[in-house]
């Protein structure tokens, strides 16, 4: 088997639709894989399209039909000789030619494409160019051709097989990608090739690892073939006189996968060889990892739970949903990807789920998520609309899905197949369904045929028609059965509102706010830039996104006038309304299963829900997440009409310790003092009901109750910051060059909320290793930040728009004086 990249020589033109002058009759060189928006870039005709407003100037390029073209060597074909031309994806509506024969068309991104070329490839040189149809127009013609169907945002991406967030969404830009996006390759061989290989991975009850390697020849002759499988020093083969086969391996004793936080990753190489005459035809590799995976949803006194069982083990998902981390998907490495993840490791999550207006994600995910223990939910490629199940379409979602679950079927870390993202409240609840007319809608893709598909191609893992979802008849979100979305908070109401539902599992909640400074002022040059100027609110996709953000603010801390005040107080109260969120759903633990905060990442510098910006830095949400996700939480949550201490473990050995309970003055005087011990069983929460005295103020706009372990802590508030009596400069700093960066050291005279380094203001690649952090007053703690740049100024890291704390925005002219209430 010889496999040739066909990566070399490239070149784009813009063949049809509204070509701008710059581009008439040009030939531009292009990199494969890559993207048109990307190859204009590099030649100097268009500007980046996230800079300022550069993506408005770029509609044009939504109707524009674009060429890839390039030239490679190579040799005629033997007799008996296969030769296929291989595209691993075409984003999105191809016309693949081959010196000047039609090979065939494409019409979706989320598959690949194998072309006969036996009779016209030459010998020597080779003329290969693929033509883009706009697919924008492709997708107004198929909705055209099957009726309109109704989606959330205005172009029918719900037409097309292609990302649906290339056409825009609520956090990313309306840029509609082509291009050649993933490897392309020429195959030859003259004996047999592995035209799939599908092992479905299970563990018996003795502990004995099961490999059911079910595989595909593609031959180029009749004559038997034998195939060899090893994994773990085991070796089994069999002689294949059809074209399939399965070969049955047995790894006794077979080290368990488990999650991060619940064990180790240990993982398998699994080699499949099949044999010509002795000799390797060819090879494919896998990694696997022996687990059991299964969803609990046995009705219960409450509902239905929706709760991830690994290895018969329950646990809290803790996590994020993930996007796309480039628009521009061919800028997205493997090394971008494992900084990612560990990013969402150091933040103690232990899922992410790939949301379905994004991709199937490249291999390089699945198996960074593998080594580190990262649960992946996968959505399959629907998202808030309504889909036609009528051909074309129906064959190329059947395609997809096929090629894509036996591609990813080896993955450990893959638990989830999840049919859609919210087609189901879009029927049931969006008041969508008079529109329809009786058209299909989708739902026999997600009830009928993906679980007829994943029935025959991976029985191994459970499977969800949606999210959310609930059965039955149920309404899809309700908080007592299976998976439910909170978007009333942020659309709606108050972020305290999260405690109104008690889901089973939260598999999307979030609050907006900007990106890091440096990340902001890159990318946004207005002048001078505020929340209204032009290019910020470009980079607002959102709803009323800026309204939702001042009604968010105002309950809690005063909106400020000056934009950098603005940009801080936002930030620190989407850290705070998540957070809110996900300590309330850990605190219901078992009851509830799972919480994944929308969303983690970014695919361009916006104002979005994201907790690392475009940029990969994180933003004070991520600090947040980080310590409510902690494995040992302290919480004070509202039981029964008072506040009352929740303590989570989310470790295997119990959690025994001394509690230190202190209500305490801004100023440090201590009111009351209480000691009492904890005691919480492994991976479990336990309620403490605190003392009255603990819990009535006598002044409570200046005084805190402090609740502290030797390895958690809380703090709780009497009311909210725009009204506590808060010192305005409580905090003394010194900074030191340190290996790597700097240490600066802050010392709390009073009370301080909410302490964050936001170091990247000084130097763009600074990162600090905590933010959020509150101090009672006499306390000091110390911040260590990373960064390569040597500062001429290190006494910046202490100024006052770097070393930030929640008591210079709380308080304000309306406030009484803070010196008459300490």
């Amino acid at each position: 088997m010889m496999r040739t990249t066909v990566h070399d020589g490239w070149h784009l033109a813009a063949v049809g639709g509204p070509v701008p002058d710059v581009l008439a009759g040009r030939l531009l060189p292009a990199q494969v894989p890559g993207s048109a928006h990307l190859d204009l870039m590099a030649a100097g005709v268009i500007a980046d399209p996230y800079l300022d407003r550069t993506e408005a100037d770029l509609g044009w390029a939504h109707r524009v039909d674009w060429r890839y073209s390039t030239t490679f060597q190579a040799e005629a074909p033997r007799p008996g000789e296969r030769v296929e031309l291989v595209f691993d994806g075409i984003d999105t509506v191809g016309i693949v030619e081959l010196n000047g024969h039609v090979l065939g068309h494409t019409a979706n991104m989320h598959r690949s494409y194998r072309f006969d070329v036996r009779e016209v490839l030459h010998e020597g040189r080779n003329d290969l160019t693929v033509t883009l149809k706009s697919a924008l127009t492709y997708a107004e013609d198929m909705e055209g051709r099957l009726g309109r169907r109704q989606r959330a945002y205005p172009h029918p991406y719900n037409a097309i097989r292609k990302m649906a967030c290339s056409f825009g969404w609520d956090w990313g830009p309306d840029l509609q990608t082509a291009g050649l996006w993933k490897p392309v390759r020429l195959e030859r061989w003259d004996t047999a090739r592995l035209a799939r290989v599908h092992p479905l991975v299970t563990v018996q009850a003795d502990g004995t690892g099961r490999i059911d390697v079910n595989l595909e020849l593609d031959r180029a002759d009749d004559r038997p073939y034998t195939v060899v499988a090893t994994v773990a020093g085991c070796e089994e083969r069999v002689t294949v006189t059809g074209d399939t086969a399965t070969i049955t391996m047995a790894v006794p004793d077979a080290r368990l996968w488990w999650p991060v936080g619940y064990g180790e990753q240990p993982l398998y190489d699994l080699t499949v060889t099949v044999l010509s005459g002795g000799d390797p035809a060819d090879v494919v590799r896998r990694r696997v990892g022996f687990r059991t995976v299964t969803v609990d949803t046995d009705p219960d006194e409450i509902g239905t739970p929706f709760t991830f069982v690994v290895n018969g083990k329950q646990l809290f998902a803790k996590g994020a949903n993930w996007i796309p981390d480039d628009h521009f998907l061919t800028r997205v490495t493997r090394e971008r990807i494992a900084r990612r993840v560990d990013q969402a490791v150091k933040a103690n999550m232990n899922m992410l789920r790939i949301w379905g207006g994004g991709i199937y994600e490249t291999d390089d995910f699945y198996d960074v998520c593998d080594e580190r223990g990262v649960l992946v939910w996968q959505d399959f490629p629907f998202a808030c609309a309504f889909y036609a199940e009528e051909e074309p379409l129906r064959s190329e979602v059947e395609a997809e899905a096929r090629e894509n679950v036996t591609r990813l079927v080896a993955h450990p870390s893959l638990v989830l197949w999840n049919g859609n993202n919210e087609n189901l409240p879009a029927y049931h609840d969006w008041g969508w369904q008079e529109d329809l007319r009786g058209r299909s809608w989708g739902l026999g893709y997600y009830t009928d045929l993906l679980p007829k598909i994943l029935a025959e191609l991976d029985p191994t893992r459970p499977y969800a028609p949606g999210s959310p979802y609930s059965p039955g008849d149920l309404p899809p979100n309700g908080p007592d059965h299976g998976t439910r979305h909170e978007w009333d908070v942020w659309n709606a109401v108050d972020y305290t509102h999260y405690r109104d539902h008690i889901p089973r599992f939260c598999a999307e909640f979030g609050f907006q706010a900007p990106p890091t400074w440096a990340t902001l002022t890159r990318w946004i040059h207005d002048e001078p830039i505020t929340s209204t100027s032009p290019g910020f609110l470009h980079h607002q996709k959102a709803h009323d996104g800026n309204g939702n953000l001042h009604r968010g603010l105002a309950p809690h801390l005063p909106v400020p006038a000056d934009f950098e005040d603005w940009h801080w107080a936002t930030q620190l109260n989407q850290a705070r309304a998540v957070a809110l969120g996900i300590e309330h759903f850990r605190s219901w633990w078992p009851r509830t299963a799972g919480a994944l905060v929308w969303q983690l990442n970014d695919c361009w510098p916006a104002i979005s829900w994201s907790a690392v910006d475009s940029e990969e830095r994180p933003k004070p949400l991520y600090y947040a997440i980080k310590h409510a996700f902690a494995p040992r939480l302290l919480t004070v949550q509202p039981r029964g009409g008072r506040p009352t201490l929740i303590a989570v473990n989310d470790l295997d050995e119990p959690w025994t310790a001394e509690i230190v309970a202190t209500r305490q003055t801004f100023a440090g005087s201590i009111r009351v003092i209480g000691e009492f011990p904890l005691t919480v069983a492994p991976r479990s929460a336990t309620r403490l009901d605190l003392p009255d005295d603990l819990l009535k103020p006598v002044d409570v706009s200046s005084e805190v109750l402090v609740v502290s372990t030797a390895d958690a802590r809380t703090h709780h508030f009497f009311a909210e910051d725009r009204d506590l009596a808060y010192h305005p400069v409580p905090l003394t700093a010194t900074v030191d060059r340190i290996t790597g960066g700097y240490r600066i050291e802050v010392h709390a005279a009073s009370y301080t909320r909410d302490i964050v380094v936001l170091a990247d203001k000084v130097a763009p690649d600074a990162i600090v290793d905590d933010m959020l952090v509150s101090l009672a007053a006499g306390e000091t703690f110390t911040f260590h930040i990373h960064t390569a740049t040597t500062l001429p100024h290190p006494a910046e890291l202490a100024g006052a728009q770097v070393l930030r704390h929640a008591n210079t925005i709380a308080v304000s002219t309306t406030n009484t004086d803070w010196r008459s209430r300490r």
